[in-house]
């Protein structure tokens, strides 16, 4: 236990016996305990393992490699359609947890497996996601914006193309794109 992460779990209101119970079962696998983005992370080697998080309505133990996970029980749950790697584990009450501790304790001893035989989530590159029809017009009328959007990491491309994508109307993506030309050509991410 460490010190330092008490305070998230002193500041919790809702899940706090739940958030409790997850310390309890995910320290027993041996993991050291860090506070980073403002909750409970668990690492081996300093490399993220599970992460502890709480919504409106329900907490959850986030296995950053999940995807690795065989899931044989179907706990595991893919939390949007664009997280690649990412699977949480969720639940809504002390009694849950208790109930599947087995469960999730077989689960991040695969996690801290698949961590030490150096296994890596493979991950879509940015050219295997379709460009929205009104940014790639975009794109070959805008010569600057291309030569910057081309400079722009992997993952701050893939963030255009997912929000660009979003909206089932043209126009409304279109708003979008005109919104972050300037944004892009100073070669900044969605979110800078």
């Amino acid at each position: 236990m460490n010190p330092e992460v008490d305070f998230f779990f002193d500041k919790e209101e809702k899940w706090k016996k739940e958030f409790q119970q997850l310390r309890k079962i995910i320290l027993d696998c041996g993991l050291n305990e860090e506070l980073k983005w403002g909750q409970a992370c668990y690492t081996l080697n300093k490399t993220n393992i599970v992460l502890i998080h709480g919504f409106k309505e329900y907490c959850a133990v986030l296995f950053f490699k999940g995807a690795l996970l065989k899931n044989a029980d179907g706990i595991l749950i893919q939390p949007t359609v664009n997280v690649q790697s990412a699977r949480q584990a969720r639940f809504t009450n002390v009694k849950e947890i208790t109930k599947q501790e087995k469960i999730l304790k077989a689960y991040i001893y695969e996690a801290i497996e698949a961590e030490r035989a150096g296994l890596k989530v493979k991950l879509k590159k940015t050219s295997d996601y379709k460009i929205p029809e009104e940014f790639q017009k975009k794109l070959q009328k805008n010569k600057a914006l291309k030569a910057a959007f081309d400079k722009l990491t992997p993952g701050r491309q893939r963030g255009y193309l997912f929000y660009f994508s979003q909206p089932k109307q043209s126009k409304t993506r279109e708003d979008r794109v005109e919104k972050y030309v300037k944004h892009i050509i100073s070669g900044k991410g969605l979110n800078d």
